[in-house]
């Protein structure tokens, strides 16, 4: 798929089912994903700019958010994305969360971000840089916006490697993922995609190599739940 205009489409027409799928088709394993980038994202009592970029509906903004409330660290958490029908699930958990001081949600395109060099001390990612149209162009933006010594964290999706999991993972995700996903949110095509989108991910040593050529250094990866989902971090 990943044309932009295809991408914002598709997560428009599912926003509003979008968390309830996501949470139940998970396991709501993807919030323990999110706890544990926690650390690698709030130090205890500094002052931090976080832009999250494809925020989506919020889930990882509003977790930065009470971690840096519970540290007390001062700042700003910018959400980012390209869906105009997200943001605006997100702007409505923000409210009930009562985290609008603190946190913004923004329309626009991560591969041109509207930020001036060096904003943010770090730029944090949840499970969306497989639908960049251009990662190394967005990757090349990340850099720029982050201040030097700053860090990118990165969540995606990913396929287990030992052979007896990843018959049983396909077989979940490219046929019963659909079928749920289809029969809830009414849009069969976009859980044949997001599915398909994690299979096409490239495998963590070339996706590692693509983020040092947009000029990060100190690259690492972990793996979590068996490889399902990869953590990968990297300094300006």
């Amino acid at each position: 798929m990943p044309k932009k205009e295809n991408i914002r489409e598709m997560f428009d027409n599912i926003s509003p089912d979008y968390d309830h799928l996501n949470h139940i088709m998970s396991m709501n394993v993807d919030k323990t994903w999110r706890r544990r980038a926690l650390k690698y994202i709030v130090p205890k009592g500094d002052k931090l700019a976080v832009m999250d970029l494809a925020c989506g509906t919020g889930d990882f903004s509003i977790a930065i958010a009470k971690r840096m409330k519970e540290y007390n660290v001062t700042g700003k958490v910018t959400g980012v994305d390209l869906s105009e029908g997200m943001l605006e699930v997100m702007r409505r958990k923000l409210a009930a969360e009562g985290l609008t001081d603190i946190v913004s949600a923004e329309l626009g395109d991560g591969e041109e971000l509207h930020f001036a060099p060096c904003s943010f001390d770090r730029v944090t990612i949840a499970f969306g840089i497989r639908n960049f149209e251009d990662r190394l162009a967005g990757l090349k933006e990340m850099l720029r916006v982050l201040k030097p010594g700053g860090k990118l964290v990165i969540l995606e999706l990913s396929v287990p490697s030992n052979k007896v999991l990843l018959w049983c993972y396909k077989l979940y995700f490219l046929h019963f993922l659909p079928f749920i996903g289809g029969r809830i949110s009414g849009d069969k095509g976009a859980y044949k995609y997001l599915p398909a989108s994690v299979l096409k991910f490239p495998k963590p040593k070339v996706f590692m190599a693509t983020i040092k050529d947009a000029g990060f250094s100190s690259v690492f990866t972990k793996a979590y739940t068996f490889g399902i989902c990869r953590l990968f971090v990297a300094e300006k």
